[in-house]
């Protein structure tokens, strides 16, 4: 529940298990004892919420153990196949191969998808995505899992590839604040709710206009940073 949804307290997790909240507390206290899950007096994203009467309910969420216990998928061959391409070719293959990645998972999007259609297709994905609010100008694109954390890691490459390809299908500069291969408990993304007005949204229709694929290359590091 805490992969899917993002940190919770033990009554909302007690609500959506029906199960009784100290039972829910008893279970939390195991996990947190096991470093699995830790807690927080508030979510690590999102608006500070507004204090009530009484002491506010402990957030919890996953630690990298948490999330690495819930994936059943292991990366080492990824590891290996980038660090093969890193050795032999060279960090232009890595930025090439991650751009690429990037592209085909948002391949499967309807052009200018709203944040909500593209954290749904991101879930598909092994992401478990979902969009929080952001104030009225902007949303924040919140991923609570990464089925390549450990290759992200060493290879940062494919987090700036992600980042640029949420440019490019949103037609919008996007900022990412945190990622879970950076140690953060949560990748999230600022979207703007209106596009930029500096933004091509045909610039992929005329490739043929640039250049070169350096300068192509170029563009999108400005975009990742």
């Amino acid at each position: 529940m805490l992969l899917e949804r993002g940190p919770q307290t033990a009554a909302e997790l007690a609500e959506a298990l029906d199960l009784s909240t100290a039972g829910v507390r008893r279970h939390l206290t195991a996990l947190t004892d096991a470093g699995l899950v830790t807690a927080h007096d508030r979510a690590p994203y999102g608006p500070s919420p507004k204090r009530g009467r009484g002491r506010p309910g402990s957030v919890f969420t996953l630690t990298s153990a948490g999330r690495a216990a819930c994936d059943s998928a292991y990366d080492d061959l990824a590891l290996g196949a980038l660090g093969f391409l890193a050795s032999r070719y060279g960090a232009e293959a890595v930025e090439e191969f991650a751009r690429e990645r990037a592209r085909t998972l948002a391949a499967h999007l309807a052009p200018e998808p709203t944040p909500e259609e593209l954290a749904d297709e991101l879930t598909r994905a092994g992401y478990a995505a979902e969009v929080r609010p952001l104030g009225d100008l902007a949303v924040q694109l919140c991923q609570h899992s990464c089925p390549v954390v450990d290759a992200a890691r060493q290879f940062p490459e494919l987090c700036e590839a992600e980042t640029a390809e949420l440019s490019r299908i949103l037609d919008r500069h996007v900022t990412r604040l945190a990622t879970l291969a950076n140690g953060d408990e949560i990748c999230t993304t600022v979207i703007p709710l209106l596009p930029s007005p500096h933004a091509d949204r045909h610039a992929d229709r005329h490739d043929d206009a640039r250049p070169s694929h350096e300068s192509r290359t170029d563009s999108r590091r400005k975009v990742s940073a």
